[in-house]
């Protein structure tokens, strides 16, 4: 879909393990308005919370928007804002309930998912086509990939770290 969704970030940076270590600089160069979905799974709970503190001041110092993996993020479910989807099947639920935007994944090959078959642009743009929401491109993304495809935003982990 390429409508455009001015409160919805066009922007994601997803957290983990891997950017951890440069995650504040990472957030510090976003374009204001950009968004964060902290994932950081690797983490005890009482380390996440410190972790995600941390992080929820660095997004509202720099005007960005915060999802939280496990509650308005991940796959399609009630109250999920972002749901994250790799095929038909997961648009379906996401349509039906009602969520803001789904990030398709992975449109190109991905650390994060070594080995795994990614969608390629044209089966990611059939399968976008079928959202009722917006769309983020999500897996082996950069700009450069992003350029182009209408889709409504990209989000990544090593691409913006």
């Amino acid at each position: 879909m390429t409508l455009r969704h001015p409160a919805l970030p066009r922007l994601w940076l997803i957290t983990d393990a891997r950017n951890d270590a440069v995650l504040d600089r990472a957030i510090a160069r976003l374009p204001r308005g950009s968004g964060v979905i902290f994932r950081h799974y690797h983490l005890t709970a009482k380390e996440r919370a410190t972790r995600l503190a941390q992080v929820r001041r660095l997004c509202r110092r720099f005007g960005h928007r915060l999802e939280i993996a496990g509650k308005g993020y991940g796959s399609p479910g009630p109250h999920r804002r972002l749901a994250t989807v790799h095929g038909l099947r997961e648009i379906g639920s996401a349509n039906r309930l009602g969520a803001e935007a789904v990030l398709l994944s992975p449109v190109y090959p991905t650390r994060s998912h070594r080995g795994a078959r990614a969608l390629g642009r044209i089966n990611s743009l059939l399968l976008a086509r079928r959202a009722r929401m917006p769309v983020i491109a999500l897996g082996g993304m950069t700009a450069r990939r992003f350029r182009g495809l209408p889709v409504h935003g990209w989000a990544a982990i090593d691409g913006l770290s």
